[in-house]
């Protein structure tokens, strides 16, 4: 602030705004560039992928998958999402190890992942696993889907998420 006499003699007060306008300047860049990181960060969720040898084992635990399209499936049957809760606890009620295994699209938002998972928690699961994607090997011809695979059935709305 200067301090300053005008010419009846009495003294005249006025601010200068320069610096307040370069600190709000650097807040305003600063927190566009913070808000570009966490959008970017938290949009989808990206599967590993593995290159193994494939099991005919049928896979342990309950199997919840996830489409592109909202769709919710508890070990091949689809559910919604207000149901889910429930198909999950009597789910694993009859499994010994209480595990989940996800299986997510690749244009899932993570945030829906991380709402299912925790109605998984919620239900009584113990441990949750999250599959991959297998890649094609060197002598497979065609590329396989990167993707889980919606089992057949009649199409369903948005469960709600």
């Amino acid at each position: 602030m200067a301090i300053s006499t005008n010419q009846n003699g009495g003294v005249f007060a006025d601010i200068n705004i320069t610096p307040l306008t370069d600190i709000f300047l650097v807040l305003l860049i600063i927190f566009m560039v913070a808000t570009a990181a966490t959008i970017e960060s938290a949009a989808h969720v990206n599967l590993p992928k593995v290159q193994s040898q494939a099991t005919a084992k049928k896979p342990k635990g309950v199997t919840v998958m996830y489409t592109a399209d909202n769709r919710i499936f508890v070990n091949q049957t689809q559910v919604s999402a207000q149901t889910l809760p429930k198909v999950l606890k009597a789910a694993l009620a009859s499994d010994p190890e209480k595990l989940i295994v996800f299986q997510g699209d690749p244009s899932v938002i993570l945030a829906d992942m991380v709402y299912i998972l925790d109605i998984a928690r919620g239900a009584g699961a113990k441990q949750i696993a999250v599959a991959v994607a297998k890649l094609p090997g060197p002598s497979a011809g065609a590329p396989m889907p990167t993707g889980p695979v919606a089992p057949s059935g009649p199409p369903a709305g948005n469960p709600g998420l």
